[in-house]
């Protein structure tokens, strides 16, 4: 069965750092675009970073271009992203996703809380 567990939330100062872990399982991880989605209470979900397959092209929303770095490690089923200067509007519920295209499916991990405030 497809698993996506996220892990590495957490409470953090403005203008600090934390690195998010997402493992998955029950697929064949290195052959799917992997993307990282946020969301604020009241806001809509967001597409915050996205690599692919090969991990050879990133995608970033422009809100956090400069700060967020996402990455994979393929031998091990994971992807990372990793935020550094966070500001408060970056607090949010940290989702893994991916999407089979062949049966029209997305995957979602539970989230992670990340939590920017002084």
């Amino acid at each position: 069965q497809v698993q996506l567990v996220e892990s590495g939330g957490g409470l953090v100062q403005p203008g600090g750092s934390l690195r998010l872990s997402c493992a998955a399982s029950g697929f064949s991880f290195r052959l799917y675009v992997m993307n990282w989605y946020r969301q604020a209470p009241g806001k809509e979900r967001e597409l915050v970073a996205t690599v692919t397959s090969a991990g050879t092209s990133l995608n970033y929303a422009d809100s956090v271009k400069g700060r967020f770095t996402i990455s994979r490690d393929n031998a091990k089923n994971t992807v990372y992203l990793q935020m550094n200067s966070l500001k408060p509007e970056d607090t949010a519920v940290y989702y893994c996703n991916t999407r089979i295209s062949s049966i029209a499916r997305e995957y979602w991990g539970p989230g992670t809380q990340v939590t920017v405030s002084s």
